[in-house]
Formats: structure tokens, C-alpha cells, sequence
């Protein structure tokens, strides 16, 4: 194991995270004082639903096998089969990698909601809290 390439592959790991808030905190000031909470909401659910589809489809579209050269195939979903102890050929472990990768597949949705400022309302979120609610 390469301990240069794993120390820079962490520091950029964290860095990467760090800006997914500090992009909120910016787009919450670029609106006005009513769309602060909703842009700051929109980041981080756009995030969080990022981090799932990376485990589910989107590391095995990207790293895992070859499908006209484009993308790769979806026979690691929800990382079936992928080894994150094992070494890449830089000599850093599989799953630091896939957690850099997936850094900035988490933002770049992110980068997108300066585009919908106060326009995604989450009203379907206290629906869902109120469901979950009455089931319990």
C-alpha cells in the first residue's frame, strides 16, 4: 500500500465533503432570506440521495466492466462482488477509492441547485414523516 497516495486520497476526500456544506452555505446566500432553509435542504438531500445511488448502480456503471467502452455493467450492484481490501493498481485499498470517487458524485448534484433556487418545495417530506408517523 502506497501511504503518499492514501494520505492525499483522504485529505481529498475530506476536503471534497467539506465543500458539499460549504456550497449550501453559499447558494443559501446567493436567495433571499425565505429560500435559505430550502436551498440548504436541496443540497443535502440531493447528496444523500447521491451517496445511495453510488452504492446501489453507480460505482458498478463506472468501475465495473465494459460495456462499449461508455460505461461499465451492473453486475456489482450495491457492491456485490468488489473487493474494497484488495489494491488498485496505485496501490491504494478499492473502498478509499470508491469513497473519493463518490465525494464527487455527491457534489456534482449539488453544483445544480443554484440553477432551481426556491423552486423545490419538500412538502412530500411531511407527508412521508406523517406516514411514518401513523404506522408507528
Amino acid at each position: 500500500m502506497s501511504t503518499a497516495n492514501t494520505t492525499f486520497l483522504i485529505l481529498s476526500s475530506v476536503l471534497v465533503l467539506f465543500m458539499t456544506p460549504g456550497l449550501a452555505f453559499f447558494y443559501g446566500g446567493l436567495g433571499s432570506k425565505k429560500n435559505v432553509v430550502n436551498t440548504m435542504m436541496s443540497v443535502f438531500v440531493m447528496c444523500g440521495l447521491a451517496v445511495v445511488l453510488w452504492v446501489i448502480c453507480g460505482y458498478s456503471l463506472s468501475f465495473v466492466g465494459d460495456f462499449g467502452g461508455v460505461f461499465g455493467s451492473l453486475s456489482a450492484l450495491l457492491l456485490h462482488g468488489v473487493k474494497l481490501t484488495a489494491l488498485t493498481s496505485t496501490k491504494i485499498p478499492t473502498s478509499l477509492y470508491l469513497i473519493f470517487q463518490m465525494m464527487f458524485a455527491v457534489i456534482t448534484p449539488a453544483l445544480f441547485v443554484g440553477a432551481v433556487v426556491g423552486r423545490i418545495r419538500f412538502k412530500f417530506l411531511l407527508f412521508f414523516g406523517q406516514f411514518l408517523f401513523i404506522i408507528r
